[in-house]
């Protein structure tokens, strides 16, 4: 991961990170066929106590105020001081790992001029600004987005984190639905739109399926949007600011920005091979763009029949030639 940001539970992550988007009913002419949304009259309305907003506002700046209080105490002097005395031989390895990565880099199959491109075999006019340096670099760039060198390092940059995004998305969106499913836990609403779409209701729902746990009550996704968008103001400033952000803090990152490595980001010490993790690299970014691909069919699937993506695929598996795309756009 580029950054370890606060996580919540599964079941919430459908939550926080998705029912933002189920407002787009109102705006699209598809109406699911759910019983459902017939059922629910009531206008999207998020409501909220002064008292509510003011607990997630406490709440949320506590990392913050920690990190702050951490950095400014003795405590915090003490580690900036104990990193010093072990950066420099920390950069030498550094280095040595570097040269290592490289070399792995340049002897992989999926680097360089011959790593297999998005035609394989048929011949194509790639461009010669992409040489293959980057991770999943299969010279696809038909709208010529990356021939600024700096322009090509940020959509990078943004790649691997829309990437990483969608795949913590999609196991947000699909194993509260295998729980449910399989009976391990009961949720009120496993299925991931339906529960943005509960918290626009304002309704109140248990999360983990444990009576009682409300921890954004039941005012809406306002109060979830201000606490993950504070939540996320560290990482991200963080992630601007580079991996140099976390010295005041006394912790080191050997890495760069987008794979900074250490003990905090790399616990299991998968980088520890240079050759492994050159191709851990390609396959995170395969799976990321898997991921991505996927939730644009999550939101295609919820639009036009109101399902979950499980229980659409369980319908295709059970009867494809009547449960399929040609089936679900003549319906429509």
């Amino acid at each position: 991961m580029s950054l370890i940001r606060p996580q919540a539970s599964v079941s919430s992550i459908s939550t926080s990170s998705l029912s933002g988007r189920c407002s787009f009913w109102n705006k699209l002419s598809l109406k699911p066929t759910n019983n459902f949304l017939k059922t629910k009259s009531s206008s999207l309305v998020c409501k909220a106590s002064w008292q509510e907003l003011a607990g997630v506002l406490v709440f949320s700046a506590i990392p913050f105020t920690a990190v702050k209080a951490i950095a400014n105490s003795r405590v915090g002097e003490w580690l900036q001081n104990r990193m010093l005395e072990t950066k420099k031989s920390a950069l030498q390895e550094s280095s040595k790992f570097k040269a290592l990565a490289q070399k792995a880099r340049d002897e992989s199959f999926w680097y360089g001029e011959e790593r297999p491109r998005w035609l394989g075999p048929l011949p194509y006019d790639y461009p010669a600004y992409l040489t293959g340096e980057l991770p999943g670099d299969y010279g696809f760039d038909v709208a010529g987005l990356s021939k600024d060198p700096v322009a090509f390092k940020k959509y990078f940059n943004f790649e691997i984190l829309h990437a990483r995004w969608a795949m913590l998305g999609a196991l947000g969106a699909l194993v509260p639905e295998v729980l449910d499913m399989v009976g391990a836990f009961q949720f009120v609403e496993p299925v991931w739109w339906r529960v943005g779409y509960s918290k626009l209701q304002g309704e109140t729902l248990d999360y983990l399926g444990i009576p009682g746990l409300h921890i954004a009550g039941s005012q809406g996704v306002i109060v979830i949007a201000i606490c993950q968008a504070l939540l996320m103001v560290g990482p991200e400033y963080a992630r601007y600011c580079g991996i140099e952000a976390l010295e005041p803090l006394g912790i080191y990152l050997p890495g760069d920005i987008n794979y900074p490595g250490g003990v905090l980001f790399d616990p299991l010490n998968l980088s520890k091979d240079p050759v492994a993790f050159e191709e851990l690299k390609v396959k995170e970014i395969k799976n990321g763009r898997v991921a991505m691909v996927a939730w644009l069919g999550f939101y295609m699937q919820a639009a036009a029949t109101g399902k979950g993506p499980l229980e659409n695929l369980i319908d295709h598996i059970s009867d494809p030639f009547h449960n399929n795309l040609l089936s679900v756009i003549k319906s429509m």
